[in-house]
């Protein structure tokens, strides 16, 4: 079961003010930026986060899971409990980077 548009867009109203939330759709499946920095990643109508030490404490209690077959296990995150999400999300913001543009191929 794929994500859903309406889904997706929960997740960016429950975290709308910790910065720029933007969501792309990617191999059917959901990465939400903040600030354009890639922080969650919605599959199944589930929220995941990658299981950080900067987060630990606050996701000990946290359910884990894999995104997608062959993924590394996340944390699932609780949408729902707003407080949480964006305490992690804060977190998540803080020490990732903005990715590097990708360089375009030539055409020959």
């Amino acid at each position: 079961m794929a994500t859903s548009i309406e889904f997706i867009e929960y997740v960016c109203e429950q975290i709308e003010d910790m910065g720029v939330v933007t969501y792309k759709k990617m191999f059917g499946e959901y990465m939400v930026y903040v600030n354009a920095k890639p922080i969650l990643l919605v599959c199944d109508n589930t929220v995941y986060v990658k299981m950080l030490e900067c987060i630990q404490e606050k996701m000990k209690n946290e359910e884990t899971g894999n995104p997608y077959p062959s993924a590394k296990t996340h944390y699932i995150l609780d949408i729902d409990n707003v407080e949480l999400s964006k305490e992690v999300v804060k977190i998540l913001e803080s020490v990732t980077p903005v990715p590097k543009p990708r360089k375009k191929k030539e055409k020959k």
